[in-house]
């Protein structure tokens, strides 16, 4: 397998929302699509952080115990996750891959020179390599054992 890099495996075709985005906004953007962690930019297309859909849920969660005369719509800003790790295109992946396990982060945001996001590089971006290798061995393998069997 060749050397790969974050810009191999990176989704370019990223959403994101602002700090002032409300919290339900957010939400309906991750459902429509299909995705559990959205990078939050500032005007200038630079991550200022990364809301998750369990960031999400716990904003949810608080607002159903408050009380219902002092309910207001959350904004992404007041919730996300300001302690950033980031990515570069050019950036060996098995590097990524560390610090997406040594800091259990589901997500690495994908910046260029100057900071603006460019994509996003996730754990199912991963699983998709592991699983093609995977499949490539079991399929050199055929014929070793009736393992598959059973």
């Amino acid at each position: 397998m060749k050397r790969k890099r974050v810009e191999d495996l990176m989704s370019t075709a990223v959403v994101a929302v602002k700090e002032s985005t409300p919290v339900g906004i957010a939400m309906v953007e991750m459902d429509v699509a299909g995705i559990r962690h959205l990078p939050v930019i500032d005007d200038n297309q630079r991550v200022v952080g990364i809301l998750s859909n369990r960031d999400v849920m716990q904003a949810i969660a608080a607002a159903e115990a408050t009380p219902k005369d002092e309910k207001r719509q959350a904004l992404v800003g007041e919730i996300m996750s300001r302690k950033l790790r980031l990515a570069r295109p050019r950036m060996p992946a098995h590097e990524a891959a560390r610090l997406m396990l040594e800091h259990k982060i589901g997500a690495l945001p994908v910046v260029d020179g100057s900071g603006r996001l460019v994509a996003v590089l996730t754990e199912t971006d991963f699983l998709l390599i592991a699983e093609r290798a995977l499949r490539e061995s079991w399929a050199q393998g055929r014929g070793e054992g009736r393992d598959a069997e059973m």
